[in-house]
């Protein structure tokens, strides 16, 4: 345990954030997704939803602010602009942290090959559907 460093970053994922440099994308996933198969590396949070997770991430890692997106969710089938109640929550949490930047859509064509160029791929137990969301890792300034 550490202070004010939530648990849900356990020593994997820590090290995985460290590690990660300037414009490196990381990839939480839903409890369904295919992520062994998808991810170059793989962490898993079997049991732990998605929203504590993506908060948990964002209260430590910094978000690119070199590039105009740098957040992105997944969609519900074909529909860019559905909001399930999952990626209503996604964009809440990220708005929590990064007011300034946009929760950007993708649809499958676009996000799944993004997964799988991503630095790592964290695998929640979230029970929802298309709940999927993508970081670019920014810097911290001096």
């Amino acid at each position: 345990m550490l202070k004010g460093i939530d648990p849900i970053l356990n020593p994997e994922l820590l090290a995985t954030l460290r590690a990660m440099g300037h414009g490196d994308e990381i990839a939480i996933v839903d409890g369904n997704y295919p992520g062994l198969e998808h991810a170059r590396r793989l962490v898993r949070l079997d049991g732990v939803p998605l929203i504590p997770v993506l908060n948990a991430i964002l209260s430590v890692l910094p978000i690119d602010d070199f590039v105009p997106d740098a957040i992105f969710r997944s969609t519900f089938k074909a529909e860019r602009d559905r909001l399930e109640p999952v990626h209503s929550e996604i964009i809440a949490c990220c708005a929590g942290h990064e007011p300034e930047r946009t929760v950007i859509p993708l649809l499958g064509p676009d996000f799944y090959p993004r997964v799988r160029a991503a630095h790592t791929v964290v695998q929640t137990g979230e029970p929802r559907l298309y709940a999927n969301v993508i970081l670019r890792k920014g810097v911290i300034y001096p």
